[in-house]
């Protein structure tokens, strides 16, 4: 299993727009239209990755914790389909189905807004404030697949929960270790 590091985005960086087709309804959607009050989380995902496998119920805890209290979740898959067609939003339609994702899951087809992100790796995470401006980016927690640490969304929980408390987000922040995202070539 190959080990990517993110990139590690500056922190204050303005989300990059986009406007991507959600594999569970087919609607389009733009950041401004998923954004949330309170801030944004950005999740780059797929469906083969142990690393997000791995951490899918929590992605699901946390949307489902947060999302009511203003924050917005999107997640986005950007791998290269005809390399990896287990990626294809068909089965990514499937993935969502399957784990009870509670947020859109959309197709980056072109791999532009995974570049706009500097995204390394799946998972790869990204929380913007209520002016979408990065306040956090890195790993949701210290569990990877066989390292025996509960996966209980720490890092990510942290942070969400010092925007509620309107504090200052540590700016100690690991990054997310999984699989390289797949680009075309």
């Amino acid at each position: 299993m190959a080990r990517t590091l993110s990139n590690m985005l500056p922190l204050g960086t303005l989300a990059p727009n986009f406007s991507l087709k959600d594999s569970i309804t087919n609607n389009i959607f733009s950041l401004e239209e998923l954004k949330g009050d309170k801030g944004t989380v950005i999740m780059f995902i797929c469906n083969h990755c142990p690393f997000v496998i791995h951490v899918n119920e929590e992605l699901v805890r946390i949307a489902n914790d947060y999302r009511t209290q203003g924050f917005g979740f999107v997640a986005i898959s950007s791998n290269d389909i005809e390399k990896y067609p287990q990626d294809s939003p068909d089965k990514m339609w499937k993935t969502a189905q399957k784990n009870n994702y509670t947020f859109p899951y959309l197709f980056d087809d072109t791999q532009e807004v995974a570049r706009a992100y500097d995204a390394a790796c799946t998972p790869d995470f990204y929380l913007f404030d209520a002016e979408l401006k990065l306040i956090y980016r890195g790993q949701l927690d210290d569990s990877r697949p066989g390292n025996g640490i509960p996966v209980n969304g720490r890092d990510l929980r942290q942070a969400l929960d010092a925007v509620l408390r309107n504090t200052k987000v540590s700016e100690d922040q690991k990054p997310s270790i999984g699989c390289n995202i797949k680009w075309k070539e």
